[in-house]
């Protein structure tokens, strides 16, 4: 099986990435428990425009990351894993199971409460890490688990996105976004009149997200909207779609989600901040993620094969789902994302916060070493 060129640009800048954002948010952690704690807190609340540094950063540049995430989804859908019922089946019905499981029993400890608006926090994937940890495995992981993980997670993120647009909407301005989504209108139409020229695609997408931003739903949507107007022509080299996408695979991995982790995970922890994960939300989020993911993806993804509607790949076998499985309980970037949608008190988001950080790492560790045991006995 070969890997396109582009995936395998996608899958090593991510590989990469995910190693870097290990890094950054261990030095995050500790400047924000250390002398500096005072000034290095300060950082992230100066204001500009109105708006707080770490504001810019998940309503701007994460922006830039969805629209990378549509991109990458959208060549899937037209040339890559995706665009064979087949083959997409799969990674669709263990992101779908890796998506209402975890919810689920999220809500089983907090259906009622006022955390009970958390339930999108177990549920989503963090591409990167996810990546970064299965790359450590090295030349032992078979292509198909690669793509299938990837593929998995690239899903994961798109129902992320639809929970975020969905669940996570307090109060619409329906002018602000019916000139958004005339905007894009307008693009599709530039799209369809095969205009390849990329300045009128980047200028309208800041003008949709400006009004996006001004319309209740949250703006990082734009990105995913956007991509899906930019022409993808046949895929090559030559098209604006493969261009955007190449430019953006290394200023995201290596810039806008470092920057997003150090941002958001600059955390105070206090003498007592095991008390936090004793709280129901803490454990949903703590079971969601370490037991729901592995078991929603592994479970949905054998009764897919079961029902004949999709069918598991040459050289992967159950146990190694299990193992991508756990992997895609590391929620980090995502999870962390829809908290601050989630919360307003500052105490639950940083319970959170912790409680995402702590299953994410027990994840990645399980997933590894399932991963490394199962395979050695395939090799």
């Amino acid at each position: 099986m070969r890997l396109t060129r582009l995936f395998t640009e996608f899958f090593e800048s991510e590989k990469a990435g995910g190693l870097i954002l290990v890094f950054v948010t261990l030095l995050s952690l500790v400047l924000a428990n250390s002398d500096w704690q005072t000034s290095y807190l300060e950082i992230w609340q100066f204001e500009f425009q109105g708006h707080s540094v770490v504001h810019w950063i998940n309503d701007g540049l994460m922006t830039i990351f969805f629209l990378l995430i549509g991109l990458e989804l959208e060549r899937e859908i037209y040339q890559g894993e995706l665009s064979k019922i087949k083959n997409a089946a799969l990674p669709l019905f263990g992101a779908l199971g890796g998506m209402l499981v975890p919810a689920a029993l999220f809500l089983i400890f907090n259906f009622g409460t006022a955390t009970q608006s958390g339930a999108g926090i177990p549920m989503a994937t963090d591409i990167a890490f996810a990546i970064g940890i299965l790359s450590l495995l090295g030349k032992r992981v078979p292509i198909s688990l690669k793509i299938f993980l990837t593929a998995l997670a690239v899903i994961d993120d798109l129902g992320a996105i639809l929970v975020i647009a969905i669940f996570y909407t307090s109060s619409i301005s329906f002018v602000n976004l019916a000139i958004a989504f005339g905007i894009m209108g307008f693009l599709f139409i530039l799209n369809r009149k095969k205009v390849n020229n990329v300045l009128p695609y980047l200028i309208g997408g800041i003008f949709m997200w400006y009004f996006m931003l001004h319309s209740g739903i949250h703006a990082t949507i734009t990105g995913v909207l956007l991509a899906f107007v930019i022409p993808f022509g046949d895929g090559s080299k030559r098209s604006i779609s493969y261009q955007i996408q190449h430019c953006l695979h290394k200023p995201v991995a290596f810039f806008i989600l470092p920057l997003f982790a150090i941002a958001n995970t600059c955390l105070v922890i206090d003498s007592g901040w095991q008390e936090g994960l004793q709280h129901s939300n803490s454990i949903g989020i703590l079971v969601g993620l370490v037991i729901g993911k592995p078991l929603g993806i592994w479970l949905f993804s054998f009764f897919g094969c079961a029902l004949g509607l999709c069918h598991l790949p040459l050289g992967l076998k159950w146990k190694n789902i299990v193992g991508a499985g756990l992997l895609g309980g590391i929620g980090f970037t995502m999870s962390i994302f829809i908290t601050l949608l989630a919360f307003e008190d500052s105490d639950v988001i940083n319970n959170s916060k912790i409680a995402i950080l702590l299953a994410s790492s027990i994840a990645a560790i399980l997933g590894f070493v399932t991963l490394k045991l199962t395979l050695k006995n395939q090799i």
